[in-house]
């Protein structure tokens, strides 16, 4: 391959996180005369050959994830609705190696593939679920879509999915069922992204699974909808850990505050197959022995200057202000949540680009001051950065800024905001992973007693 073609190859690579100004910039920044944009939009059209030089080349390279120096590992995974690899990276750290991952949105594409090493021989990238599940297509026959995702996706030891919470329908049951359904899941599930997760492990049977969501997962279209997933997973051949537990005690329910500076409350459901026999003495009860030892708050997670705009305009504080007065009157609890060094905050949502009245950092607002005073003008809260985003979900620790963020402010918001707590499921998997090694045993016995 002549030098060209393996710049144009890096080009092509690195363009799949930043875009093409991003890298004119950078590499303007450090070379004299490196490329503009709009030479390197020529190259992509074809109108000239990339000619980097060898140290600009060494530079694009090291916007890529770097291939990890220990390439060893003890068990596969794979990462469905992978968001931006909140998930991912506790299982990485306990010596796993993803094989597959999907996700759709384009922006969480490029922050996943800005920070994760795939290996090319044995990694695949997939988008849109649905087109390996071929769950659109509802003439296509259960065996049909099971092979073809047992084609599609590797085999692997455990399937991680955060999918969205959505309701069921069973309405057209009976055209289903005309079809030659053998499965009670490919009817009650149908139409949902849950029905996509539930269709791969149909197909690959993975020895365990982690399942995400939000906690009003149990309560949604009045518990039915929480019913019918464990219904399913019952279906498919799985026990899950803790499932008869309930309450404000359930171990299913974790909260996010006990690792970071946030309450953040998610449904973790970990399945074990049944015929595995390898699920005594697993609770997700025991996270709490894996707690930190010092609690963070808020003030360990902040940078000391940020800029300016991140502050509130003078007019969109004084709208969020007098809405909390407004509906404090009225008896509800609508308002801003303003927070100080010493707390914990509300849960970061993916619409805090909005106005990020759920987290607002106190700049010295003074409530027993006039609001126009000029002292409470001056000192107006600001909203988190995106680093301190990352920081407060957990995926840089206290004063780091390791995480990469290679796309605009609005949706790096709504992609943290829509992720999970890195830490919580770093623990999750730390209690997972003697059950992980325990099933690779047993599934190795079983396979030397088939052949």
């Amino acid at each position: 391959m002549q030098a060209h073609d393996e710049d144009l190859k890096l080009l092509k690579k690195v363009l799949e996180i930043y875009d093409q100004k991003f890298i004119a910039t950078y590499l303007h920044e450090k070379f004299d005369k490196s490329p503009t944009r709009e030479t390197i939009n020529r190259w992509l059209n074809g109108k000239g050959n990339p000619e980097f030089s060898h140290a600009e080349y060494l530079h694009l390279e090291c916007l890529l994830p770097q291939r990890p120096g220990n390439s060893a590992h003890e068990f596969d995974f794979v990462d469905l609705f992978a968001g931006i690899g909140g998930i991912r990276r506790g299982f990485e750290d306990i010596g796993g190696r993803c094989v597959f991952t999907s996700e759709w949105n384009t922006y969480a594409v490029r922050t996943y593939k800005a920070n994760y090493y795939c290996d090319p021989d044995n990694h695949t990238f997939n988008e849109d679920i649905r087109s390996v599940t071929l769950s659109g297509q509802p003439d296509i026959s259960e065996n049909d879509a099971y092979r073809h995702i047992d084609n599609i996706i590797p085999d692997h030891d455990v399937l991680l999915a955060g999918f969205p919470c959505q309701p069921f329908s069973i309405a057209g049951v009976s055209k289903k069922n005309s079809l030659g359904r053998k499965h009670g899941f490919e009817c009650e599930t149908q139409g949902t992204l849950f029905y996509d997760v539930a269709r791969i492990i149909a197909a690959k049977q993975p020895p365990m699974f982690l399942l995400e969501n939000v906690k009003n997962l149990k309560s949604h279209d009045k518990g039915k909808t929480f019913k019918v997933i464990l219904d399913a997973l019952q279906e498919l051949g799985y026990w899950v850990a803790d499932v008869d537990s309930a309450g404000p005690d359930d171990p299913k329910i974790i909260d996010g505050q006990h690792f970071v500076p946030q309450h953040r409350e998610r449904i973790v459901l970990v399945g074990f197959r049944k015929d595995l026999n390898i699920h005594n003495g697993f609770s997700l009860k025991e996270i709490t022995k894996l707690y930190p030892k010092k609690k963070l708050f808020l003030g360990d997670i902040l940078d000391s200057k940020v800029d300016d705009k991140y502050i509130l305009t003078p007019k969109l504080w004084e709208y969020l202000f007098n809405y909390s007065i407004k509906h404090k009157a009225k008896g509800n609890g609508f308002g801003y949540g303003l927070v100080k060094a010493t707390d914990v905050t509300r849960t970061l949502s993916a619409r805090y680009y909005k106005d990020g009245s759920e987290i607002l950092v106190d700049r010295g607002f003074d409530p027993k001051k006039d609001f126009s005073h000029k002292l409470n003008l001056k000192n107006r809260p600001r909203r988190l950065t995106p680093k301190e985003c990352a920081r407060l979900m957990g995926y840089d620790g206290p004063g780091e800024s390791k995480f990469r963020i290679p796309v605009s402010d609005m949706q790096a918001y709504k992609q943290f905001g829509n992720s999970v707590v890195v830490p919580v499921f770093s623990a999750v998997a730390k209690l997972m992973k003697p059950k992980i090694l325990e099933a690779k045993k047993v599934m190795k016995r079983k396979a030397k007693l088939a052949a």
